[in-house]
Order: structure tokens, then sequence, then C-alpha cells
């Protein structure tokens, strides 16, 4: 037998695993880890919610096979929270497929629309699996730096003219992750424009459209821009939004003609998620929504204590306008070491783990991710720690 099968050598060593094994390992010999390193939400999914999925697991029928583009109410209770919060009318037959979380969704999608050697562009630093998907449906990634959105669009531009072949895709994700930016309406103008130009497809990240922290900006998604259907689906989660990652509920909006393939594929290899979660989910968007409103304010109270504490302790954070991660260089005497020496120095000097930026591409190794998933008084702990670290 071959050492090892094609497609897993596509696959680098998984970065963040070497982090993991030194968190693992202190936490044995009993350490309290502070843990960043993960966005794991650890807020408690609302209790209508969990209500709902009880009420209807309890219910013989729904133990059945379900429907692997997703139950119809489902579908339509996601259509009609895109109409309330974007102004975006989609067709719940048509334009939306449920999805076991958003990365099964992209991971799909890549399936449905790569063929082997077809050039996808992805932003670096980005979420592993907007590059890895492609690259295990057999497609080539073709790197743009991503340090901000415009130099990503200006980066997406000069790929179109010197990738061969050329690309067919390319993948946004606003607010960022890791990088926690945010756009506006003339940004995906634009990349829809050049979507057009260039025969793209888009993929739009959206995982974290309601974690943002003006209230008088809340983030847009693309569809919202007139056109954009012809070229695009945006992917987006329940993870977030109502502390639901372990429920595996996500969608893929947009474009008819993609998402059928996406859901022939699907057919083929799922019946759907477990029929009250679909239920639950369905609960969630169309139930009352000051829960939404309650996670954003923690979340935005955790930003800023973090923002302030580390300051007070010599590291100084840029202030994300959305999402539920910091992303920060490592401090100028620690660069030198590279994301995940410091990451490790982290966690053995101070019991805080972070995510190195090496695992979220090649331009993001001078950085970390710092995840919101502490509470404030977990997070000034951090904070003199980091402060002893650097007197």
């Amino acid at each position: 037998m071959r050492e090892e099968f094609y497609k897993i050598k596509r696959l680098p060593p998984y970065v963040f695993e070497q982090v993991n094994k030194v968190k693992a390992k202190l936490r044995n010999e009993g350490a309290d880890i502070i843990d960043f390193g993960m966005g794991n939400p650890d807020l408690p999914v609302p209790q209508h919610i969990i209500d709902k999925l009880c009420e209807n697991a309890n219910k013989p029928r729904t133990n059945r096979y379900s429907v692997s583009r997703g139950i119809l109410g489902l579908r339509k209770a996601i259509a009609g929270y895109y109409d309330r919060r974007f102004g975006v009318e989609l067709d719940p037959e048509t334009e939306v497929v449920a999805t076991m979380g958003s990365k099964e969704g992209f991971a799909n999608l890549a399936q449905a629309i790569c063929a082997p050697g077809d050039v996808v562009i992805a932003p670096n630093p980005s979420y592993p699996i907007h590059a890895f998907g492609f690259i295990m449906a057999g497609g080539v990634i073709r790197h743009v730096e991503a340090h901000s959105p415009e130099q990503y669009l200006s980066g997406i531009a000069r790929a179109c003219r010197h990738s061969v072949p050329p690309p067919i895709a390319m993948i946004l994700c606003y607010p960022g992750n890791p990088t926690a930016q945010v756009v506006d309406l003339d940004f995906y103008k634009e990349a829809v424009s050049i979507a057009k130009k260039h025969d793209l497809i888009i993929i739009s990240d959206m995982a974290y459209s309601e974690i943002y922290f003006d209230e008088n900006k809340p983030t847009p998604s693309i569809l919202q821009i007139e056109g954009a259907k012809d070229c695009t689906v945006e992917i987006t989660t329940l993870s977030k939004t109502y502390s639901m990652a372990g429920f595996r509920v996500g969608f893929a909006l947009g474009n008819s003609r993609i998402l059928n393939a996406l859901g022939r594929v699907k057919s083929y290899l799922d019946y759907g998620a477990y029929t009250p979660v679909q239920v639950a989910a369905t609960a969630a968007l169309n139930g009352p929504q000051e829960c939404v409103a309650e996670m954003r304010s923690i979340y935005k109270s955790r930003r800023d204590v973090l923002i302030d504490s580390f300051a007070n302790a010599g590291w100084k954070i840029d202030k994300p306008e959305a999402s539920m991660f910091a992303w920060t260089a490592i401090p100028e005497k620690y660069r030198h070491m590279g994301s995940v020496e410091f990451a490790k120095m982290l966690l053995e000097e101070c019991s805080i783990a972070v995510a190195p930026g090496a695992g979220f591409g090649e331009y993001g190794d001078e950085h970390v991710r710092i995840a919101l998933v502490e509470n404030e008084q977990r997070i000034r702990q951090a904070a003199r720690s980091v402060k002893k670290l650097f007197v």
C-alpha cells in the first residue's frame, strides 16, 4: 500500500495541532488555561430554541431521515430573515439550501463547482476551509494577500490577469475570519463588477454577520447588490448568532444554478441535519431576536475589556468593528519568533491560548487571533499574566 493517499498529501500539517498539543499537556498537568484559541461560543443557546428542540425530539416521526436540502419551513425562515435583515428576496425552493454548518456547505459547494486543476482566488490570511475545501476538490488556490479589503480587491484583478487557466471563483469573507475586517456595499459592488468582468463565481462567507459593534452600521450582504445573484452564493450559519455551533445548521443562498449543483451533491452524501435541530433553527430565525442583541452586547463588552486591559499590560490590540475575534500583530519584541512559537510561549509562560496566524496562511504569521470566548474576569486575568511577561 502507498505511504500516503493523494488527497491527504495535498493537506499540509495542521498548524494549530502544535499549539493544541502544548495546551493538552499543560491541562493534564493541572494548568488553568485561559483559552482564546478556538471561536467556540461559550454563551448559552436561547431557551426557546432548546425547548423547540426537545419538543420535537419527543415526536417519533421526526427521528426519521430528513431532507438533504433542508425542510421547507427552515428554508422559508432563512428567506424571511434575509428579507427582514437585508431587503433581499430569496425563493426558498430554488435559492436556499440548508447545510450542516457553513463548513460542510463550503466543502460540498467546492465539490459541486470545481474540476481538477480549476483555479480559485482565496484571501490570505483566511479561514482554512476557504482554501482547503477547494484543494480537497482537486482545485488550485491562487492566494491573494488580504491585510485590507482594498488590498484584496486589487489583488483579485491582478490574479485574473495573470492566472493560467483563468480563475473560476473568488472567495469573500466579511466580517473577516481571522482578520475581523468589515466592508460596505461599495466594496461588494466593485467585487460583483470584477466577477462579471472575469466570469467568476463569488462565494461569500457571512458566518459573523450579526456580530457587529456599531448599531448604526450593521454588516451588509453582497446579495443586496443588484445583479449579485447572477454569480454569487452566500454561506452563513446559526453557530455564532444563536450560539448553536454544535447544532450544525448553516445555509447557502443565492444563485439557483449553483445551488442546484450543491443540492445534487448533497443528495448523494446526506439526508440533512436531524429534523428537530432544523425545527429548532426555524424557531431561532422566526422567534424573538432580543437574544441576538444581547449576544452582540456581551461580545462588545468583552472586546472593550480586552483592548483596554491588554493595552495597560503593554500589548496594543486594534479594536475590531465586528466578529468574535481580535486579529493583532505580535508585539515587536517577539515578532521574530513567528506566530506558532509565540503562541506556545503564551501557553507556557502565561497559561493563555491564542490561534497562531500561520494557521490562516503565510501572510498571517506575524499575527495571532484572539477569540472573545472567555468572560471579562478571565480576560482581565489574562492581561495580568501578559503584563508580567512583558515587564
